[in-house]
Formats: C-alpha cells, sequence, structure tokens
C-alpha cells in the first residue's frame, strides 16, 4: 500500500465539521497521493478500500451533477460497472447501494457504448431524452447519498488503518 498518512487533529478537524467533510478529507488526501489520476498501475499501490472510496466518490459528483449519463459520458462506466465496486458496497453494509449498480450495469451494458460516444453539447443533452430508464437510477441514488455517505463515514472510521496511516500532532 501506498504510504498515506493525515495528522490526527486533521481527522478530528474534518469529524467535528459532519460526515460529508469527514469522508471528504479521506478521498482528497487519497487523491492527491496518487497525483490525481487512478491508473492501473496506481491502483495496484492502492488498498482495496481506498479504491472502493474512489469509486463512490467518482460515482457521487457525476451522478449529483449530472446523472448516470454524465458518469458513462465521462468514461467511468467501465470503473464504476464492470470492477467489484458493488460487492465492495454490500461488503461495507450497504446492500442498496450493491443493488442500485447491479441494476446500473445492466443499462450500462445495454447503452454505455452509445451514450460514451464523443458529441456535441446539444446531443449529450438530448442523451438525458433518449435514455430515460437512468431516471430512476438517479432519483434512487439521490435518495439514498446521505445514508450511503454515512455509512461510508462510518466504514472509514471503522477500518482507518485500510485508508490512511495516522500520524500523532
Amino acid at each position: 500500500m501506498i504510504g498515506i498518512t493525515l495528522s490526527e487533529k486533521r481527522i478530528k478537524e474534518a469529524a467535528s465539521q459532519g460526515m460529508d467533510a469527514f469522508v471528504q478529507l479521506f478521498y482528497d488526501t487519497i487523491w492527491e497521493a496518487i497525483g490525481q489520476e487512478l491508473t492501473p498501475e496506481r491502483m495496484q499501490g492502492l488498498h482495496p478500500d481506498q479504491v472502493t472510496l474512489i469509486a463512490y466518490m467518482t460515482l457521487r459528483e457525476e451522478v449529483m451533477d449530472g446523472g448516470f449519463i454524465q458518469l458513462i459520458y465521462n468514461g467511468y462506466g467501465p470503473f464504476i460497472f464492470l470492477n467489484p465496486f458493488a460487492k465492495a458496497m454490500r461488503l461495507w453494509g450497504s446492500r442498496e447501494m450493491c443493488n442500485l449498480i447491479y441494476d446500473g450495469r445492466r443499462l450500462f451494458e445495454q447503452y454505455g457504448e452509445e451514450i460514451a460516444r464523443p458529441c456535441s453539447d446539444e446531443e449529450f443533452m438530448a442523451r438525458f431524452e433518449q435514455y430515460p430508464m437512468f431516471d430512476d437510477l438517479d432519483d434512487s441514488f439521490v435518495e439514498m447519498e446521505e445514508e450511503v455517505t454515512e455509512l461510508v463515514a462510518h466504514y472509514i472510521d471503522e477500518h482507518i488503518g485500510n485508508f490512511v496511516e495516522v500520524t500523532k500532532d
């Protein structure tokens, strides 16, 4: 595992600001440590829990901004749907998130290639009309996001050594 450290003080500060800040601190620290680029080589140096956190935060950012269609268009479909991310979410305690990813995978396998094709802004916006079957996935994620983020925060807290080495101030 790549040596990634966080001070106990920074962790406590983030925790006092709430679960979003706590999760974001761990994500930002890991993301910075790998040069803000997730390549197969860099993934090999990460703990599976670190990769799962990157996957969750990527999914969360993309879906909250533009839905699963945006996530797929921006090239994250294979990372989210063709890796063991769904299984990891189940192991972390979110069967609901696991099921959502499996539902998304079926749609990704059916429509992903078409959605990922380069296009103009106008053509991209038309994809939301062309693929309304993603609307339910988007809505489901938005409804569960807060609960899943809380679960992720608790998982990090309970398995902190899988994410970073904590240093004393």
